[in-house]
């Protein structure tokens, strides 16, 4: 491990990947990701979501979706798995932690599930991957009775989208204060009833109008009438806004308390940091389709990875490409 230029005893554990990569310790620089093995990453990476909910009534949810996370995180893809109290669901799978950062359960519920940058430091009891199992395990009713059930002072900062196709139930869940995410508050659970629309959620707040969140919510909104009727071009046009590595001008960044050099880097739809062993690792695209008044389900992922430490950048062809489908009871 590289000593750090301020010379100050480490804070945080060795292992850090943050402080491996950089040289750089939690005495001056606070990782950006919240590592697994620090404070401030507890659970997942999802970073970025743009989703149509019942905006056609043949397809009422389509979402696309990055995940951006350290190459050296243990991740299964997506599959068919149980969670420990038995539901069965599909989605990928973090291994280190056990939980899930988006995926949809047999009865039909879906979780989506973002961190937010914070320059808050205290430790998190609880990875925000029990969040999403929690819902998609049916241990709350609806999702009135998930906020009822979430302590927010259990977790780092969080986004969670929570909803049921069959009882078109949506809402949106976070711990921090939609006017201000990025700082310090007194723990508190800010939530809201989703309305039909297109929706976006990064590591800021729903809807924040972040570069990367608007060239996103736009894609999905392009997209979905078309895939709707089944028409083509429509799964291109997803796929041209994930792979978006266009960098934002310095003027346009969010300033969410990391350095210039990762806000540059986090704020495109598609993160490559070449020799750092972060960016984005997956992009999957969920489409729900009614037709003669049953629901099917299709969930498409593309792993980016190109040698288990760094993405050559996105990728859509066969050998990296993973379908899951289903049919949800009537």
């Amino acid at each position: 491990m590289r000593s750090c230029p301020c010379r100050l005893p480490p804070r945080r554990a060795a292992c850090c990947a943050w402080v491996r990569l950089t040289g750089r310790c939690w005495n001056c620089c606070r990782c950006p990701t919240r590592c697994s093995r620090t404070s401030e990453r507890r659970g997942t990476g999802m970073c970025l979501i743009a989703f149509a909910l019942d905006v056609h009534p043949d397809l009422p949810l389509l979402v696309a979706a990055n995940r951006d996370e350290f190459f050296e995180r243990p991740t299964a893809p997506l599959h068919r798995w149980t969670l420990p109290g038995g539901a069965p669901v599909v989605a990928g799978r973090d291994l280190r932690a056990g939980g899930t950062w988006l995926g949809v359960s047999a009865s039909g519920r879906v979780a989506m599930l973002t961190n937010v940058r914070s320059s808050e430091t205290g430790d998190a009891r609880r990875s925000r991957g029990e969040l999403a199992s929690l819902w998609l395990g049916g241990g709350v009713a609806d999702t009135q009775a998930l906020g009822d059930a979430v302590d927010p002072a259990d977790f780092a900062g969080f986004n969670l989208v929570a909803g049921d196709l069959r009882q078109g139930d949506w809402r949106h869940l976070s711990n921090r204060n939609p006017a201000d995410p990025h700082s310090p508050h007194p723990p508190r659970l800010w939530q809201q009833r989703l309305e039909p629309g297109v929706h976006g959620v990064s590591n800021a707040s729903l809807n924040t109008d972040w570069p990367k969140t608007r060239r996103l919510r736009s894609a999905v909104s392009r997209a979905v009438s078309e895939a709707a009727d089944a028409g083509p071009g429509w799964q291109q046009v997803l796929h041209e806004a994930l792979g978006d590595g266009c960098a934002v001008p310095a003027a346009a960044l969010p300033r969410t308390g990391v350095s210039d050099e990762w806000e540059r880097a986090l704020a495109s739809p598609f993160v490559r940091m070449p020799g750092r062993g972060y960016g984005t690792r997956s992009s999957l695209i969920v489409q729900a389709r009614r037709q003669d008044g049953a629901l099917s389900l299709t969930l498409d992922e593309w792993r980016h990875e190109s040698d288990g430490s760094a993405s050559a950048g996105p990728r859509w062809d066969a050998p990296v490409h993973r379908r899951e489908t289903f049919d949800l009871p009537a």
